[in-house]
């Protein structure tokens, strides 16, 4: 079987079928083996694993991850692609192509098929897209043992932000409350067809146990709040949020946050305990 991710392969199969990449779906074809071979071994966890793969492409990564996992099970949004991967893919009895948006995709009815398999998710997610896929999977509750995509370098750097960093902000917090984060590959430019005018990350995140006592719809909401204007103190964002800077301040101050300081210099922790001082109090606000 030909290894895809290599220039000439990739060069054959997109003349082969007349394909181009379109700009509209992120499209950029890994032609470097190596790379594709770290993140499938990243990515599969057993030799039970179900691997939910999102945007194949024309095989690439897909390949790699059908030689190391039990099932693949590929979603491709561009309807040109089924027929291409059929023929690249035409070696790998254990991958199954959807053509179906993830987006609409119901991860909690995959992982139900697969009670005694591990089912973990890989990617390489367009810039685009890249935060509301990821959401997507956080927000299912599905049964989730891991999930490794590669993305920009600049989103990468915000989802695995530090406290005081230029990149940290509500999404690393709220990534951060979810999963642990966890860079696993470099991913230069150059290994592309066509080249990007950026380089890229591979992220890993494992689901952490979820907090009991804390009610999402009410602490995300809390955080944007207070990165809503950075340069704004967090009293400022905070006050604003709950409509009453005087009780703001006082919440504030009970939980030991200065006033004067700004969200970014707040860690995780922090943010837990403003969320469970107005949570005793019984504030009720949703993100509009």
């Amino acid at each position: 079987m030909k290894t895809i991710a290599t220039p000439s392969r990739t060069k054959e199969i997109l003349e082969k079928f007349d394909l181009y990449a379109k700009k509209n779906y992120g499209q950029n074809f890994l032609i470097e083996q190596g790379i594709v071979r770290k993140i499938a071994q990243h990515a599969v966890i057993s030799d039970h694993c179900v691997v939910i793969e999102i945007g194949p492409g024309i095989g690439a990564l897909t390949q790699m991850l059908a030689e190391y996992a039990k099932h693949v099970i590929a979603f491709e949004i561009d309807e040109r692609l089924p027929e291409v991967l059929a023929y690249s893919l035409q070696d790998c009895e254990n991958v199954e192509v959807i053509l179906k948006d993830f987006m609409e995709v119901d991860l909690n009815e995959i992982t139900a098929k697969y009670p005694d398999d591990d089912v973990v998710i890989a990617a390489n997610l367009p810039y685009y897209i890249t935060t509301p896929i990821l959401f997507k999977i956080f927000e299912s509750n599905a049964d989730i043992k891991r999930i490794t995509v590669m993305m920009q370098k600049e989103v990468a750097e915000r989802f695995n932000a530090t406290v005081n960093s230029k990149d940290y902000n509500a999404l690393s917090v709220i990534t951060q409350y979810l999963t642990n984060v966890r860079q696993v590959v470099k991913v230069p430019r150059n290994v592309f067809n066509p080249k990007p005018n950026v380089d890229s990350s591979v992220l890993q995140f494992e689901f952490k146990k979820k907090e009991s006592d804390i009610r999402e719809e009410l602490f995300f909401p809390l955080v944007k709040a207070c990165f809503k204007q950075r340069r704004k103190t967090i009293l400022n964002n905070f006050g604003e949020w709950l409509n009453d800077k005087e009780k703001a301040k006082i919440y504030l101050k009970d939980v030991g946050i200065d006033e004067n300081r700004r969200a970014e210099s707040c860690t995780l922790d922090e943010f837990i305990a403003l969320y469970r001082r107005i949570e005793h109090d019984h504030i009720c606000i949703c993100e509009d």
